[in-house]
């Protein structure tokens, strides 16, 4: 798959992962499938898919650490471009969540970790800062 499929499938529609029940039965689909990609967000994307091993002790970390900081009776910060054959999930920082609606003016926040079965991006690049928001932060902090 080539890069502009990681980003055409980022820009696609995705369902919302509401409960963590939901969240459970995602992750056991993703971990009975192979040659994922873990990409966080930040960080320099990935060359190669995770193996087994690897992959489950992520998907564990990960799901431990959203459980810990996101202290709500729901989910809802996973996202999936399909709930029975995912190729794409989306998980949002529970400590960066912002206003992903958009209803803002701000963009929408970049999640903080992909799963995907194409090769990742650099998220960074592909959706950077507005610069009206980059001059913003330059009034801010000077003097």
């Amino acid at each position: 798959m080539s890069e502009n499929s990681y980003l055409e499938q980022y820009k696609s529609g995705f369902y919302g992962i509401l409960q963590w029940e939901d969240l459970d039965e995602l992750w056991e689909k993703l971990k009975k499938d192979k040659d994922w990609y873990v990409y966080q967000i930040g960080e320099i994307p990935p060359e190669s898919v995770f193996d087994e091993k690897e992959f489950n002790h992520y998907i564990n970390n990960l799901d431990q650490l959203l459980r810990e900081e996101h202290t709500e009776r729901y989910c809802g910060i996973v996202y999936t471009d399909h709930k029975e054959k995912p190729n794409f999930v989306k998980v949002y920082d529970p400590c960066n969540l912002g206003s992903s609606c958009g209803s803002s003016g701000a963009p929408p926040p970049l999640p903080g970790w992909t799963i995907t079965k194409a090769k990742p991006t650099d998220l960074q690049v592909a959706f950077p800062i507005p610069a009206k928001r980059k001059r913003w932060w330059q009034t801010l902090f000077s003097s």
